[in-house]
């Protein structure tokens, strides 16, 4: 399975709100430092970091959009 992106890829992480409702917060910016292991059932895993507050996470490809290019 190919990927979507790519380390230092600037991405938002989209996170969905209780019950597949709209997310809760605005997403935030944040950099692909690490490109993981697919999960079993096909979705890519990436780790990402933010720009403010260091904040690091592991997301599937669906929770994450290309960032807008200025």
């Amino acid at each position: 399975m190919s990927r979507n992106y790519a380390v230092n890829d600037e991405v938002h992480h989209v996170a969905q709100g209780p019950q597949g409702r709209e997310p809760v917060r605005m997403p935030r910016i944040y950099t692909v430092i690490g490109i993981l292991p697919i999960e079993p059932d096909g979705r890519p895993r990436y780790r990402i970091r933010s720009k403010v507050g260091l904040i690091e996470r592991v997301v599937t490809e669906d929770e994450i959009v290309r960032a807008a290019l200025n």
